[in-house]
């Protein structure tokens, strides 16, 4: 499994819009039109993770979402984290 850093991370991160690298993970920040959008954008994420046996950070409040990717069990940034990123990307 590949442990990425700030530096190692950042070729990555140029083919994923508004992602940014933050204390051994990877964040973005959303804004929707209401409540109801973000909620259902959450739940489409949640069944994206469910699917690959990995689970992000939800941050809701009112219509925005912050989420935050980092594999818990490897203490870092890991591959799972890309995937899950672009398979959310995928969802605009």
């Amino acid at each position: 499994m590949n442990i990425y850093n700030e530096i190692t991370a950042q070729p990555i991160l140029k083919d994923l819009k508004d992602w940014k690298f933050n204390d051994n993970g990877i964040e973005k920040k959303l804004v929707f039109k209401n409540f109801s959008e973000a909620l259902g954008f959450i739940v489409q994420v949640g069944l994206l993770a469910e699917k690959q046996g990995h689970h992000p950070e939800l941050f809701n409040v009112y219509n925005k979402v912050n989420i935050r990717l980092s594999t818990h069990d490897a203490n870092g940034l890991t591959d799972k984290d890309f995937n899950l990123a672009k398979a959310i990307e995928n969802l605009f």
